[in-house]
C-alpha cells in the first residue's frame, strides 16, 4: 500500500470521528437548550423541607471558580432560580450569600443543613447543628446577594458567580420550625452559542474528514490490483462446469486448511491479531464511506467506481484473511499479510467487477431485498434469543450466548487442542457458513446485482474459483 493514501485514510478517519463527536455534542446542547422549558429553566419537582430549628441551609455551592477569577465578559454561564412557598400563613425568607457570611450569621444558632436527597424512595437527609442563640431577622442582614421575603411563594434568581455559596431558608421573623415547599431551576445562556459552535465545527471537521477518507480510498484502490482473476484484459476462462451449483456466482471465497496446525496457538491469536484489528478499523470506516459514495454513483450512472470497488474488495479480502487465521475459521497458523492485494495466502476472496449495475435496485437491495439473508446470517453470526412470560404475554429479550459459527469454531479448536487434528467435515461446514456471509456482504455493499443463493457451498474452494482442479469436499 502506498503511504500517502493510507495516511489520508487514517487522518480522514480520525477527523470524521471527531466531527461526528462534535455534531453529537452540538445536538445534545441544542436539545438541552430547547428543553429548558417555556420559562427558560430546567426545573425540579417541588419538594417539602421541614425542620424544628431556626434555619434550613443548603450544602456548600462551589467553589464555582477561584475567588480571584472574574466572570469572563459577563457571560451568562448559569443562573439558578429558587422558589420557596411556606406551608402556612407565616412569611418566608429565602436568600443566597457567601458561605463564610452564612456561617458567621448562624454561628451558635440551632440550624439544619440539607446533606442529600434520595429520590427512590423520596427522602431528604438532614444534619442538625446545635446552638443556643436566636438569629437576627434575616432580611435585616446586608450580605445577601439575592433574597426575597414575604407571604406566599418567594422567588430568587441568581447568576452564578465565583466563590463558595449557600442557600438559606428561614421564617421571615427568624422563628423556629421552618416548613417550606422548594422548587429549583437552572438555565445556561451558553447552551445556544455552544450548540451553534459545536455544530459548525463538527460539520466542517466531518466534511474535511470525509474528503480525506474518499481520497485515501481512491488512492489505495487505484494503485491496487484487479479484485478478481476473471477481470481485466487476458483474464482466463473459467474451467468449471457451468451447471455446477455456485460456479456462476461472482463472489468467491476460498480457504485452504493448514495440515500442520498448532494445537494451542489459537489460545493467543486474539492477542496476535490486535495490529490487524486496529488497521481494519480504519479500513472499514473507508469501506462504509466509499459504499455510500458508490451508491450515489450507481444511482446516477449505473456504474460502480472501479477504484472504490478495488478498495472495498481489498478490505473484505483483508478481513477474511484475519478471520481465517483467527476465530472465523482457525484454518491456518500463517500470519496474515498487511495488504489489500491478493497474495499466496491460504485464504482469499474475489469479486468480479460489474460493468453495469441497476440504477433503481441500489435503493432497495441493501436493506429490503436482503432481509431474508440477514435473518439467516444473524443465526450464523449473532447471539441467541430468549422468550419470557411477562404476566400477560411472551416478551422477547436477549440471552447470553454465542453464534452458531463461533460455536463450531470453538468445537473445532477444542478437538484440535486434544487430538492435534482439525476435523475436515467441520472445517468444510465452517467455510460454507463464512462463504454465505461474505456473499451477503458483497450484495449488501452494492457490489453486485446477483442475489446471493440460499445454498451452503461447503469446502475449501468456491465452486466458481478460476483455474483450480480442487473439488469442494
Amino acid at each position: 500500500m502506498k503511504p500517502g493514501p493510507l495516511i489520508m485514510l487514517l487522518l480522514g478517519t480520525l477527523l470524521t470521528l471527531i466531527g461526528v463527536g462534535l455534531i453529537t455534542a452540538g445536538t445534545v446542547a441544542a436539545v438541552a437548550n430547547s428543553a429548558q422549558g417555556s420559562d427558560g429553566y430546567f426545573s425540579t419537582r417541588t419538594l417539602n423541607f421541614s425542620t424544628d430549628s431556626y434555619a434550613l441551609t443548603s450544602p456548600t455551592l462551589g467553589p464555582v471558580t477561584s475567588a480571584d477569577t472574574p466572570a469572563p465578559l459577563n457571560l451568562d454561564i448559569a443562573r439558578i432560580r429558587l422558589e420557596a412557598t411556606g406551608s402556612g400563613t407565616d412569611a418566608v425568607f429565602i436568600g443566597i450569600a457567601p458561605r463564610s457570611d452564612v456561617d458567621s450569621y448562624l454561628a451558635g444558632v440551632n440550624h439544619t443543613e440539607v446533606r442529600g436527597i434520595q429520590t427512590d424512595p423520596l427522602r431528604v437527609r438532614y444534619a442538625d447543628i446545635t446552638g443556643q442563640d436566636r438569629p437576627e431577622p434575616p432580611a435585616d442582614q446586608d450580605f445577601w446577594v439575592e433574597s426575597a421575603s414575604g407571604t406566599g411563594s418567594q422567588e430568587v434568581i441568581w447568576q452564578v458567580q465565583p466563590g463558595t455559596w449557600a442557600v438559606v431558608v428561614m421564617n421571615a421573623d427568624a422563628g423556629r420550625s421552618v416548613d417550606v415547599d422548594l422548587q429549583a431551576g437552572v438555565r445556561s445562556g451558553l447552551l445556544a452559542p455552544a450548540a451553534t459552535a459545536l455544530l459548525i465545527a463538527g460539520v466542517l471537521t466531518l466534511l474535511l474528514g470525509l474528503a480525506l477518507v474518499i481520497l485515501g480510498v481512491i488512492g489505495l484502490g487505484r494503485s491496487g490490483p484487479s479484485p478478481s482473476s476473471r477481470s481485466g484484459p487476458g483474464a482466463p476462462a473459467v474451467p468449471v462446469d457451468p451447471d455446477r451449483p455456485g460456479a456462476e456466482h461472482p463472489a468467491r471465497l476460498n480457504g485452504r486448511l493448514d495440515p500442520d496446525l498448532s494445537r494451542a496457538l489459537w489460545l493467543v491469536k486474539w492477542l496476535l491479531v490486535i495490529p490487524h484489528l486496529i488497521v481494519l478499523f480504519f479500513l472499514w470506516v473507508g469501506f462504509l464511506v466509499s459504499t455510500v459514495i458508490a451508491g450515489f454513483a450507481i444511482l446516477f450512472t449505473g456504474r460502480y467506481p472501479r477504484a472504490i470497488f478495488n478498495y472495498n474488495v481489498g478490505v473484505l479480502r483483508w478481513n477474511w484473511r484475519v478471520g481465517f487465521y483467527s476465530y472465523s475459521a482457525l484454518g491456518t497458523d500463517r500470519y496474515p499479510p498487511f495488504t489489500l492485494a491478493a497474495t499466496d495466502y491460504p485464504a482469499d476472496l474475489e469479486v468480479d467487477y460489474p460493468e453495469r449495475l441497476s440504477h433503481g435496485l441500489v435503493l432497495a437491495k441493501w436493506w429490503l431485498l436482503v432481509i431474508p439473508h440477514l435473518v439467516i446470517v444473524a443465526i450464523f453470526t449473532g447471539g441467541t434469543w430468549a422468550w419470557t412470560w411477562d404476566e400477560y404475554a411472551w416478551v422477547r429479550g436477549t440471552a447470553a450466548g454465542i453464534s452458531l459459527l463461533t460455536a463450531l469454531v470453538i468445537i473445532a479448536a477444542v478437538i484440535l487442542l486434544f487430538s492435534g487434528r482439525y476435523r475436515r467435515g467441520l472445517f468444510d461446514l465452517i467455510l460454507g457458513l463464512n462463504r454465505w456471509v461474505y456473499r451477503v456482504i458483497v450484495y449488501t455493499a452494492l457490489m453486485r446485482d446477483e442475489y446471493p443463493p440460499f445454498r451452503l457451498d461447503q469446502g475449501e474452494y468456491d465452486p466458481g474459483t478460476v483455474n483450480t482442479s480442487h473439488d469442494s469436499r
